[in-house]
C-alpha cells in the first residue's frame, strides 16, 4: 500500500501553509523595524554630521559661506553629508535584507 508522505512530499520538508505565511510576516515585520530604525539613523546622521564638519572646520562658517555664494564650500559639505547619508542606507539595506532572509528561512 502507498503511504502518505508520497503523496504529500511537502510535509516531509515542513514547508505548511501555515509557516509560509508566519514566515511572511515576520519578514514584514523586521522590514519595518529595520526601515523605522533605518529613519532614525538617516535623521541623526543628517543632524550630527554637520556639526562634525564644522567642528573640523572652527575658522569657517560653512552656512555663512554658501549663503554668500561659496559654490567650493557648498558642494565639498554636499558631497560630504551626501556621502555619509548613503554610506548609513547602504548598512540599513543590509540589516534589513539580514532580516527579512533570515524571517524567510
Amino acid at each position: 500500500m502507498l503511504e502518505k508522505k508520497q503523496f504529500f512530499p511537502e510535509q516531509e520538508k515542513g514547508g505548511s501553509m501555515s509557516e509560509t505565511i508566519l514566515n511572511i510576516g515576520w519578514a514584514i515585520v523586521f522590514m519595518l523595524i529595520g526601515g523605522f530604525v533605518g529613519l532614525g539613523l538617516m535623521l541623526i546622521s543628517s543632524w550630527v554630521l554637520p556639526r562634525v564638519i564644522a567642528r573640523h572646520t572652527p575658522n569657517i562658517d560653512e552656512q555663512k559661506e554658501i549663503l554668500r555664494g561659496n559654490m567650493a564650500v557648498a558642494e565639498y559639505f554636499g558631497r560630504i553629508v551626501s556621502t555619509a547619508i548613503l554610506g548609513v542606507s547602504i548598512i540599513v539595506a543590509a540589516a534589513v535584507a539580514g532580516g527579512v532572509i533570515a524571517a524567510l528561512h
